[in-house]
């Protein structure tokens, strides 16, 4: 029933992992920013405040111990993993921004009801993309957006985002919104590879992890 989320994101880690490209980024440079996109601040709190909305929701879900422990389990790596969704999200809206692309209310809504209707009500609906993609209920509507406007940008593209042709294509688009952004991540949370737009983590042991995760495995789509 999710098969439609982030079709034009949600690649194969596989299929993107690149090197990553370090950034001249740092919590001196931005006291209290967990990353930099342009003129806009990711904050630390408001990091933090979006993995919380996750962990509410999700205790709120499963409210037996033992389940909600399998829960956080199965979503290690949270906060670095929900950073690079921020950021990426801000990547793709220039991208699409710059191609010409807007998104309505009617269409997230239109898509909310379709969704809705495949996965058996709203709180089905809700519930899915919790456990499956860290999305928080209260978020559900921006990711629809962000969902929608990855879907335009590639037929703006006129990029097949089935081929390798047109998954480059997409991500070129998103490279050069990287690149205009000058995307620069807390060194924390590691760095912002600019060609493949993605986060990646950075071997820096005179860095101390304070995120809550531990080492991070492979970015969750």
């Amino acid at each position: 029933m999710h098969r439609r989320r982030r079709t034009a994101l949600a690649l194969s880690v596989a299929a993107i992992a690149a090197a990553p490209l370090l950034t001249a980024c740092g919590s001196e440079a931005h006291p209290g920013a967990a990353a930099v996109v342009g003129d806009d601040r990711i904050t630390v709190a408001q990091l933090e405040g979006r993995v919380n909305e996750v962990r509410d929701a999700q205790r709120a879900a499963v409210p037996d111990d033992q389940q909600y422990e399998q829960a956080i389990a199965k979503s290690g790596g949270l906060t670095r993993s929900t950073l690079h969704t921020m950021v990426l999200d801000k990547v793709l809206h220039r991208a699409a921004t710059d191609a010409g692309v807007d998104v309505s209310r009617r269409e997230i809504q239109t898509m909310r009801a379709g969704l809705e209707q495949q996965a058996g009500g709203k709180k089905a609906l809700e519930q899915g993309w919790l456990q499956q993609y860290s999305v928080a209920p209260s978020r559900l509507e921006d990711s629809l957006r962000t969902e929608i406007e990855a879907q335009k940008l590639a037929k703006t593209l006129g990029a097949d985002m089935n081929s390798p042709e047109g998954q480059a294509a997409f991500w070129k688009a998103l490279s050069a919104a990287s690149k205009k952004l000058d995307v620069d991540l807390n060194p924390r949370y590691g760095t912002w590879d600019v060609e493949k737009s993605k986060r990646a983590d950075t071997k820096t042991p005179w860095v101390r992890d304070v995120s809550g995760d531990g080492a991070a495995g492979p970015e969750q789509a």
